[in-house]
C-alpha cells in the first residue's frame, strides 16, 4: 500500500452524473487489438533494481529510474548487453544528495536529466560508459512558486513541467527555473467549479513526454483515462476520452484527494509518427481489496494504446505481464519495459 501511495502522491472526488453535451472525443475501443509476448533481460547485476519505474535507451545505454533503490535513484547499463555500468542520484538530504528523483529525460550521454520534485530541482548528468563514472554538471533551482513539480521534459532552452499549483496544464520555465508562461486548462466534463483548482490538478496528476521535431506535448493521467495532445504551435489541444473518461476521487476536508475510480496510465513515448501509452485500468477498490487479504496485487499495466499525433486511435497491444515505463524503437520493432512486480525487472516485447 505504501508503494501505491508514494506513486500517486495524493488524489480525488466522486464525479458527477450530470447529463451534459460531450466537450472532447470520446471512443470506447481500437480498431485494432494485437497480443504480444515478452522475453525477459539478463542483467549482469539484477538485484540493483528493486523498484524499476522508468526506462530510456539511447546511444547503446539504457538508463533505469529505480524508485525505492535504497542508495541511488538511477542506474545505467549497456545496451543491448545489458552490462552493469554505474548509478547515480545518491539518495539523501545533501546539496549533492536527491530526496526523491521523481522524472528522467535522455537526451544524449552528456544530457542526462533528472527531476528531484522534493528538492523542486533539475539536473544535467554527463556519463562516461567507457569509464564507468557519471558527473553532475548543472542544477535549475525550480522557482518556488510553481510549487511540486510532478513530470517535466526538456524542449532545448526550456522546460516544460506539470505541477499542482499553476491553475493551468502545464508551463514552462527558463534554465534558471523562472516561469516564461503557462498553458492550457484541465479539460473535465464534471468537475469545473466543484472543486479547487489544487485539488482538481492533484486529481489529474499527469505524465508526459515532448517530441521536439514536432513541438508536440502529450499528457496522460495517471488516474482515469484521458489523452492531451498538444502541440506548441497550436495552442487548442487534442482531448481524447476513453470508455474510463476522468478522473474519479474523493476529496477530503484538508484538500488531500483519494482515488476512487482506475488507475489509469503510467507512462508515454512519442516517436515521428506515433504515441505510444501503457494503461492499467484496474479499480482501486479491487487493488484495496487484494492488499487487505494479503494478497501480492498486479502493479502495472496489461495494455499499450497506440495513437497518431493527430489523435486517431491505431492500435491496442495486450500484453501476457504487467509493466510500467517503456522505451519503444521503431526501426527495430522492440519495446523495452520495466515491470515492478514479476521477477524479470526488465522484459524485450517485440511489435
Amino acid at each position: 500500500m505504501k508503494q501505491l501511495f508514494y506513486l500517486i502522491s495524493i488524489f480525488f472526488g466522486i464525479a458527477c452524473s450530470e447529463n451534459q453535451p460531450s466537450l472532447y472525443t470520446h471512443y470506447t475501443s481500437f480498431p485494432m487489438e494485437q497480443e504480444l509476448t515478452s522475453k525477459a533481460v539478463a542483467l549482469d547485476t539484477a538485484d540493483v533494481l528493486r523498484y524499476p519505474f522508468r526506462i530510456t535507451v539511447k546511444e547503446n545505454v539504457a538508463i533505469i529510474l529505480d524508485l525505492h533503490h535504497p542508495d541511488y535513484f538511477y542506474h545505467a547499463f549497456t545496451y543491448p548487453e545489458w552490462k552493469y555500468i554505474t548509478s547515480f542520484g545518491k539518495r539523501g538530504e545533501g546539496i549533492d544528495e536527491m530526496i526523491a528523483g521523481s522524472a528522467l529525460q535522455f537526451l544524449s550521454l552528456d544530457s542526462i536529466w533528472t527531476l528531484d520534485n522534493r528538492k523542486q530541482q533539475i539536473s544535467r548528468w554527463h556519463l562516461i560508459p567507457s569509464e564507468g563514472t557519471v558527473k553532475c554538471e548543472e542544477t535549475v533551482d525550480l522557482d518556488k512558486v510553481l510549487g511540486i513539480p510532478m513530470d517535466f521534459c526538456v524542449t532545448g532552452s526550456t522546460f516544460l513541467i506539470t505541477n499542482y499549483q499553476s491553475g493551468h496544464r502545464f508551463v514552462e520555465v527558463d534554465r534558471k527555473g523562472k516561469l516564461l508562461r503557462a498553458y492550457g486548462a484541465i479539460p473535465t466534463e464534471k468537475q469545473k467549479n466543484k472543486q479547487s483548482s489544487t485539488v482538481l490538478a492533484l486529481a489529474w496528476r499527469s505524465f508526459i513526454a515532448y517530441h521536439p521535431s514536432t513541438s508536440v506535448l502529450v499528457l496522460a493521467t495517471q488516474l482515469g483515462e484521458v489523452l492531451e495532445i498538444n502541440s506548441l504551435r497550436n495552442t487548442d489541444p487534442i482531448v481524447l476520452y476513453g470508455p474510463y473518461g476522468e478522473p474519479i476521487f474523493q476529496a477530503t476536508p484538508n484538500g488531500q484527494i483519494i482515488p476512487t475510480g482506475i488507475m489509469g496510465f503510467s507512462d508515454i513515448k512519442i516517436t515521428d509518427n506515433y504515441i505510444y501509452a501503457v494503461f492499467h485500468g484496474r479499480p482501486f477498490k479491487e487493488i484495496s481489496a487484494a492488499y487487505q487479504k494479503g494478497e501480492r496485487a498486479a502493479d502495472g499495466g496489461y495494455s499499450i494504446y497506440v495513437y497518431d499525433l493527430k489523435g486517431n486511435l491505431i492500435k491496442k497491444y495486450m500484453l501476457t505481464i504487467p509493466i510500467y515505463g517503456i522505451d519503444v524503437n521503431e526501426e527495430t520493432n522492440i519495446i523495452i519495459a520495466t515491470s515492478v512486480n514479476t521477477d524479470d525487472s526488465i522484459v524485450e516485447i517485440k511489435m
